[in-house]
């Protein structure tokens, strides 16, 4: 007699049973696979280099990436300006304290990593500093798949060191960067400030975005009664804003002697976190080289540098007042008495922590 090659019924209940399982298994493990996915943290990481001091867009940008959830904010490092006080790199830094534990009222933040102090001899020649070391050693944690977004809203000194002193570098970071007049290039502050470092870093294969001068003029340009409306009342840190904001109009906005009000500043650096929250419109166009009179010629390459062409600014004023009223609910921040006290212009012993 052959053998019966049929489970009996109990073993066929038995495999039912167990396929069953099996299959509600999948389903719970699928479930965890997709939740631990869902809980992966979607915010982007960001170092930020500034050269906070020069003038008042620098702390706008400050407050608004410290308190941005979208953004990991690994690190804020300090840059050079010659409107700073020498040494620049060190001022900065200081200032930069100012702002974000005085003016903020932060007393827990992202390391304040102090910066260079002077600008690249050549674009093949880095700087060390501890803003370099920082970067390069934070970079390796990225790859060119999950990339370090680094904002540069001043000289790109330290950016441009750690791209020379580590090429391999260029594959673990992007570069947001606001400079240049135009797409055809411009004696601009922040590029004039390095001309070497925007070349060395032109010259590289690093990702890079660019929000030049002109979309930042049509786009965040703020009248002197825009800016009332939007900080006079907007508890201490608004109040130090506009503070700011008045200080700087009546030194280099407004005409002498004359009762003209019509013109605007500039809040210049917020191009580049504008650009990361996905409130700008750009393109694409072919890599240039940067010549030393800060004009652009073309080269043939297959590199590309992405050009903002507009912001969205409706969406950004809004996002940006919105999380300045809601820090300032969680965490009350003092109004200070020392009014005279600036972020900008200020000689390096008068800055205190």
């Amino acid at each position: 007699m052959r053998p019966n090659h049929k489970p009996p019924n109990a073993i066929k209940a038995v495999i039912r049973s167990l396929c069953w399982w099996l299959g509600c298994l999948g389903i719970v493990f699928g479930s965890v696979v997709t939740s631990f996915g869902a809980e992966v943290d979607p915010r982007v990481p960001v170092v930020l280099s500034t050269d906070v001091g020069n003038e008042i867009d620098d702390q706008w940008a400050i407050v608004y990436l410290l308190l941005q959830p979208k953004f990991e904010v690994l690190g804020v490092m300090s840059a050079h300006a010659p409107t700073i006080a020498a040494p620049a790199g060190k001022t900065s830094h200081r200032i930069l304290a100012d702002v974000v534990e005085n003016r903020m009222g932060m007393r827990t933040h992202p390391p304040l990593i102090e910066g260079g102090s002077e600008p690249l001899e050549t674009s093949v020649t880095g700087r060390r500093s501890p803003a370099v070391d920082f970067l390069i050693k934070t970079s390796r944690k990225f790859s060119k798949e999950k990339p370090l977004t680094v904002l540069i809203i001043g000289a790109a000194t330290d950016i441009a060191s750690a791209i020379i002193l580590d090429p391999s570098i260029v594959d673990r970071i992007r570069i947001v960067q606001m400079g240049f007049t135009n797409e055809q290039g411009g004696e601009e502050f922040n590029i004039a400030n390095d001309v070497h470092a925007a070349q060395a870093i032109l010259s590289s294969n690093v990702p890079l975005v660019i929000g030049p001068g002109d979309v930042c003029r049509a786009s965040l340009s703020l009248k002197f009664e825009e800016a009332r409306k939007m900080l006079e009342h907007r508890g201490a840190i608004g109040a130090w804003l506009w503070e700011e904001y008045q200080a700087w109009y009546f030194r280099v906005v407004k005409p002498l002697r004359v009762n003209d009000f019509s013109r605007s500043w500039v809040i210049w650096d917020n191009i580049a976190l504008a650009y990361v929250l996905g409130m700008t419109t750009q393109h694409n166009s072919p890599r240039p080289r940067l010549r030393d009179d800060m004009k652009f010629e073309s080269v043939e390459t297959d590199r590309e540098v992405t050009w903002i062409t507009d912001v969205d600014e409706d969406q950004l004023w809004s996002d940006f007042l919105k999380l300045v009223d809601d820090y300032q609910r969680k965490h009350p921040v003092r109004k200070r008495v020392d009014g005279n006290r600036l972020t900008f212009g200020m000689p390096f012993a008068l800055i205190k922590r």
